[in-house]
């Protein structure tokens, strides 16, 4: 379902009713909309009737409220102009840059993020927004308040992708952000804020090249060790290294330098695709986000025994290929049939299938060298409670070396990412949801019922974020839940949704000057 405005049409005729002829005579009948003579119109008084002018007043009434639906003071128009069309354009802009060629792809300070941050920047100060680029590559964009003590609201999603990515992913909430501030600026309100307001595009939070998530956000809210400089990509570069060549410090101390201080800031708030079907389903294009589930990421080495394909006995082999194959169905299974697994174990206790609602478990990459002797393969587990995500990743880890030793190779497992889940802030999110309602209820009458609220299944900034402020989060319906595809699309119309949703935030509990519902 798109969300739709319409004007009302200039006439309506029945089939009974004749077409009546509108000359240019002697009567005026002159329109002004919005304090201001806008519309003229002559009809003719010589032999003209009754009920022809009747209809022609009923005509100009018409028209007189579709003058004033559509006057250019950008209120009625839900500024179109800037949330929607200039919106996606942008979009297009940023899903044009890549690092590959033929579909989408910006890792971390790669020269299609370098590029994709400058147009970032461009935009921000378009926006009226003062911008620079931190030792970690996040883009900021900042306005600052008439309030000078003001704690700062904060703005963000991630400029980085996936392989072969989708492009409103990350990127919708920096555009949206920044074309709701531009809107303030354009309305004369930019000036007026009652607190700072900050839009920051994260320089990494898939964790493409270095396996680890959130390294901007992570870095601003303060938990990025140092010793993740040291963390190296498949080339045997280290982040280090990427920032050095990106005339970055890359020091323990310039790691410092990105962590924000938690009493200069108000709040976190975030806009980002579902990645899910559920608002679809519901046929609602914006809803809440109450929680992101704990994500836990591992690395499972196994390690076996090179021998001819034809000469060792089947009995004799140390096949890691086959081991991590035995281990990805089981842990398929586990992670399907949780309670099946773990009911009758002492050291777990008993459990029930309904613990572990939400509980998902992924081997994203499997990688072999040389032939099957070594075998590796990532998993992520995610799971709405962290007690239960923990209990799966104990239980795994237990058939990793039982199934390992049972086939004779050797087996490692490195954790490379461990995020507790996030419960959204209560306030923020009801505010969140006013905005979203009100937004909805402006742009299509049609939609009836309460802004959706839902878990978020995936991670986001915002977990990261969480550790430095209040956050919350503010989702956008996406086509069939389709997510890290060429095939993620979000309507125009959704997108002006999003835009609009944050600017009524950014109205309500910053400018002071709330669009009336």
């Amino acid at each position: 379902m798109l969300l739709t405005t319409s004007h009302r049409p200039l006439s309506r005729t029945r089939s009974d009713c004749k077409p009546v002829l509108v000359e240019r005579s002697e009567v005026n009948l002159m329109a002004v909309v919005s304090g201001k003579s806008s519309l003229f119109y002559s009809v003719s008084a010589k032999n003209i009737s009754v009920p022809s002018l009747s209809i022609a007043l009923i005509l100009l009434l018409v028209v007189e409220g579709l003058e004033a639906e559509s006057v250019d003071d950008g209120r009625n128009q839900l500024f179109a102009g800037i949330l929607r069309d200039e919106a996606v354009e942008r979009i297009n802009q940023l899903a044009k840059i890549s690092d590959a060629d033929g579909y989408l792809e910006r890792t971390f300070l790669s020269p299609a993020s370098v590029k994709a941050a400058q147009l970032i920047i461009e935009w921000m100060r378009d926006a009226g927004l003062r911008t620079w680029v931190d030792q970690m590559g996040n883009v900021h964009g900042r306005r600052e308040a008439l309030n000078t003590t003001a704690h700062t609201l904060l703005i963000g999603s991630h400029s980085d992708t996936v392989v072969d990515a989708g492009k409103f992913d990350g990127s919708l909430g920096i555009i949206c952000a920044i074309s709701a501030l531009k809107v303030l600026k354009t309305n004369g309100k930019l000036h007026k804020l009652s607190r700072p307001v900050e839009v920051i595009a994260f320089s990494d939070e898939e964790g493409v090249r270095f396996q680890s998530t959130f390294l901007g956000s992570a870095a601003i809210a303060g938990q990025l060790p140092a010793s993740a400089l040291r963390t190296s990509d498949k080339n045997g570069a280290t982040i280090q290294d990427v920032l050095k060549e990106n005339s970055f410090e890359g020091s323990d101390a310039s790691l410092l330098q990105v962590k924000y201080d938690p009493e200069s800031v108000w709040g976190y708030i975030e806009v980002h695709i579902e990645q899910g079907p559920v608002l679809e389903s519901l046929g609602s294009p914006l809803g809440i986000v109450k929680g992101i589930a704990g994500q836990t990421r591992l690395k499972v080495k196994i390690s076996g025994s090179q021998g001819h394909a034809g000469t060792v006995p089947m009995l004799m082999r140390q096949d890691s290929m086959a081991a991590a194959a035995e281990l990805i169905v089981n842990l398929e299974s586990l992670c399907k049939y949780p309670d099946r697994a773990l009911n009758y174990k002492e050291q777990c206790g008993s459990y029930k299938k309904e613990s572990f609602s939400g509980l998902v478990c992924t081997v994203g990459e499997i990688s072999s060298w040389p032939g099957a002797s070594n075998v590796n393969f990532t998993v992520d587990i995610r799971a709405m409670d962290d007690d239960d995500r923990g209990v799966i990743v104990s239980e795994f880890s237990r058939q990793v070396y039982q199934i390992c030793n049972n086939r004779m190779v050797n087996c490692t497992i490195e954790h490379k990412h461990t995020a507790e889940a996030v419960h959204c802030d209560s306030e923020l999110s009801q505010q969140l949801k006013q905005a979203a309602h009100s937004t909805v209820k402006k742009m299509s009458r049609k939609i009836q019922g309460e802004v959706p609220v839902l878990m978020s299944g995936a991670g986001h900034d915002a977990m990261a974020m969480s550790h430095l402020t209040k956050v919350g989060m503010l989702f956008v319906r996406c086509r069939g839940g389709v997510s890290h595809s060429p095939d993620e699309y979000v309507s125009d119309n959704d997108v002006w949704a999003a835009g609009l949703a944050v600017l009524h935030f950014l109205d309500q509990h910053v400018s002071g000057d709330y669009m009336s519902s």
